[in-house]
């Protein structure tokens, strides 16, 4: 009987860990999340797989991802792991702090919510707000959350979603970058070197299109796949860059990048904020971050 016990207890933690890992296809951000070493979440989703006599992850010299297997058992565990998470809260004393679990995309999270958040907490010191952050090109909705903030090409069907708004790309670079540009007659006469985020792989070909400016065909490019990355690179000097605005004013206000031209490119796709439609009305402070969100982020019409 004591055997039973230990191995449902050890399954259980294995699932668990299995749903973070699964959840951003990274052991390591699963470790972060979880609290425990790289080393243990791997050794716990190899039990697992052992135990279910399935291979969960192809592991690659440079990615993680799901198999087809792996992404199933994910759907189906994600929910009941969630479940299990809302009936141990049920059972909380009232007197426990009220705590809301926020997915943000990255850039979006370090450049443009995570130093206003200050605000937040100072107005509601009651609230503990647990912040994640995944995929930048993910348009879904993380099952384990109250609210995320996610690029979307259309309002996520079956979810509560409020625009806050579209993503707007503004050409930029360092002021050494600008000052040895040379631009005669709606054409880029100088070496132009771009930087490419890997997710938006023809922006700067959209640009050129949108606004009639032509850019060097050969011209060289940097590939990045991060945007953290992508605004780095272009206050190196390595190139010209397309950085989310108003995400990255606060580079342009310290003048780490400066504006290359005026014209912007307004993307396919917008940040809005999701939540579950059947969230627990009983949770009132994931109402009042949204409230929030909605007032300090979102665009007026």
């Amino acid at each position: 009987m004591s055997s039973t016990r230990s191995t449902a207890r050890s399954s259980l933690r294995g699932l668990r860990t299995f749903c973070a890992a699964a959840r951003y296809e990274s052991f390591r951000a699963a470790a972060d999340e979880l609290f425990i070493t790289s080393s243990a979440v791997s050794h716990q989703i190899k039990g697992l797989e052992e135990e279910l006599g399935l291979q969960l992850f192809d592991r690659g010299p440079r990615e993680l991802k799901l198999t087809a297997v792996g992404s199933s058992l994910y759907e189906e565990l994600s929910p009941l792991i969630e479940q299990i998470d809302t009936a141990v809260a049920n059972y909380r004393k009232s007197g426990r702090r009220a705590s809301v679990r926020i997915s943000v995309q990255p850039f979006f999270a370090s450049e443009f919510f995570v130093p206003r958040l200050s605000e937040f907490t100072a107005q509601h010191p009651d609230i503990d707000i647990h912040v994640g952050t995944s995929d930048e090109s993910a348009e879904k909705h993380p099952a384990d959350v109250d609210l995320s903030i996610r690029l979307f090409r259309a309002p996520p069907s079956g979810y509560r979603a409020d625009l806050l708004f579209p993503l707007r790309m503004a050409p930029a670079g360092s002021p050494a970058f600008k000052k040895a540009m040379v631009v005669e007659k709606k054409r880029v006469k100088s070496a132009f070197p771009l930087i490419v985020h890997e997710t938006r792989a023809k922006a700067w070909k959209n640009w050129s299109k949108s606004t009639g400016i032509a850019i060097p065909d050969d011209s060289k490019v940097t590939r990045l796949d991060s945007m953290i990355a992508v605004v780095r690179a272009a206050e190196q000097g390595i190139g010209a860059a397309l950085v989310p605005v108003p995400i990255a004013n606060l580079w342009f206000e310290q003048g780490s990048i400066v504006r290359l031209f005026k014209q912007e490119l307004v993307a396919d796709v917008s940040y809005y904020l999701v939540s579950r439609e059947d969230s627990p009305e009983t949770n009132q402070a994931i109402d009042v971050l949204r409230d929030w969100i909605l007032q300090n982020f979102a665009e007026q019409p």
